[in-house]
């Protein structure tokens, strides 16, 4: 069995038959519609965030399967946030997340992190949010892990 790996960066639920994947599926001979629509049904929920996709084609049967990246924590943030990108100086502030915002990034992200729990991963992703200058409930996130780790916010 050969098979041929082909993978970009493509909007979430934005992917067509042209470049990057089109032109590298296409001397396949494989279904390059199937693949796109396939890729766009699985990168839905991400629309307006660039997610890395990968196609495996067996070059034989022209079967494929397409597996899909998780977009990074700080792209989630953002797009959460609605703003282009993170705070420029240490002082600056770009915005303010509810901790059941928070609570969604990490569950989207639950997949690709190393928190055990849920609790575990809502403080890695307020790691990030104060990283990026983002405040959590109107506090510095390591308030608000701090209120975690004492049990003054619960985390289910």
């Amino acid at each position: 069995m050969a098979e041929t790996t082909i993978a970009g960066m493509v909007e979430g639920g934005k992917a067509t038959g042209g470049p990057p994947l089109g032109p590298a599926l296409g001397p396949l001979g494989v279904p390059i519609n199937d693949i796109i629509k396939e890729i766009n049904e699985k990168t839905k929920q991400f629309d307006g965030i660039k997610i890395s996709v990968k196609v495996i084609v067996d070059t034989t049967t022209k079967k494929f399967r397409v597996e899909v990246g998780a977009p990074s924590a700080s792209a989630l943030i953002l797009k959460e946030l609605g703003v282009q990108s993170g705070a420029k100086t240490k002082e600056e502030t770009i915005g303010n997340l509810s901790i059941d915002q928070v609570k969604k990034i990490a569950k989207a992200k639950e997949s690709s992190m190393y928190g055990n729990d849920m609790a575990q991963r809502v403080k890695q992703i307020l790691g990030t949010c104060k990283s990026m200058g983002v405040k959590c409930e109107n506090e510095d996130p390591r308030v608000i892990i701090r209120k975690i780790d004492a049990g003054e916010i619960k985390i289910a």
